[in-house]
């Protein structure tokens, strides 16, 4: 399967990964909300990935995911939105909540087939190597590099792990990437002796 180009705003790490069992690791990217509470960040990046690659809001069908959902479409009002009906979100056991994790693949597929679309660019991912080149890991200042090139960028700090794959989330591209590490190093005073 061809990848999606929009970014999943789901609700937290469960349904990230059943999402990538679904259509695989490579086809779908997500955004996470982790929980009820929607962080200032979380919405600023939300604002991003809809700017960049569009987002397709799709949490739980309880009344938590519903909350999320109005609170992410006021902050975002022109996102894609994908349903799925309460009684196919429905846990195995009777002690857990409703949840996208719970979904078959039929169901989840079908709850998103109406809204995303396939990526007809290609972009040349970053990997490990271009975090080393560019110093964004492996030297004494890569912490601050990654702090300074993430607000620039505006897709935030994080570890290296995690900057790599918001690269290639947010297709961040290569002369953006390059400019803001450029100016990371214009604005640095460390000896170059």
């Amino acid at each position: 399967m061809k990848k999606i180009k929009e970014i999943i705003v789901v609700e937290g790490k469960s349904d990230t990964n059943r999402l990538k069992d679904c259509f695989g690791d490579e086809c779908v990217d997500t955004l996470e909300t982790t929980g009820s509470a929607l962080s200032e960040e979380t919405v600023k990046r939300i604002k991003i990935a809809q700017q960049k690659r569009g987002v397709i809001i799709f949490t739980d069908p309880d009344f938590n995911g519903n909350r999320l959902r109005t609170i992410i479409q006021k902050a975002v009002p022109d996102a894609k939105q994908a349903f799925l009906p309460r009684n196919k979100a429905v846990p195995k056991h009777s002690d857990g909540s409703l949840g996208i994790e719970h979904a078959k693949d039929a169901d989840i597929k079908a709850a998103l087939a109406a809204v995303y679309t396939h990526s007809d660019e290609e972009f040349a991912e970053y990997d490990h190597t271009d975090m080393v080149d560019l110093g964004l890991i492996g030297e004494p200042d890569s912490h601050q590099r990654r702090l300074a090139v993430g607000s620039e960028l505006k897709i935030g700090y994080t570890n290296a792990k995690q900057f790599l794959n918001r690269l290639n989330m947010f297709q961040v591209a290569p002369d953006d990437l390059l400019t803001a590490v450029k100016n990371f190093d214009k604005g640095s005073t460390h000896d170059t002796k």
